[in-house]
């Protein structure tokens, strides 16, 4: 297992995360492959952080997965913007810290898996009941 971790990307956390999640459990090549088409401005810096860590461990690509990318929150920049009669409104930007971790791909060994089958029984159809009750009869008077 290797790993690398980019620091202070100019990038809001939660932006990233939305990112970081989709590629999570995927095979590094492919993984790569998908972030080069999303528009996104944090796809760019994880499939860069990927295949920082693949070059890390010494694999190749096809042979290894995301075991996890992590997006964590780093230090926020503070700016302040003149507003109306004097005052001012305070502008945050967001910085991030992105780890990503690869590990090999297992083989799955195919084994054959038995399954019991159910057993059925089948019940007799219950019996019709009737009813005992009289009839009661009204009288004209």
């Amino acid at each position: 297992m290797s790993k690398a971790l980019i620091k202070f990307i100019r990038l809001s956390p939660t932006k990233a995360r939305l990112i970081a999640r989709e590629v999570q459990g995927m095979n590094a090549e492919l993984a790569m492959a998908s972030l080069k088409f999303m528009p996104n401005k944090g796809a760019k810096y994880i499939a860069n952080a990927i295949s920082s860590a693949v070059a890390n461990g010494g694999f190749e690509a096809n042979e290894v997965i995301v075991k996890s990318c992590r997006v964590d929150a780093a230090a926020v920049l503070k700016r302040f913007r003149p507003r109306a009669r004097g005052s001012a409104s305070r502008i945050r930007k967001p910085t991030s810290h992105i780890l990503v971790e690869v590990a090999k791909a297992e083989v799955k060994s195919e084994e054959k898996k038995t399954v019991a089958k159910k057993t059925t029984t089948t019940k007799a159809p219950a019996k019709k009941t009737t009813s005992t009750k009289k009839a009661t009869v009204k009288k004209e008077s």
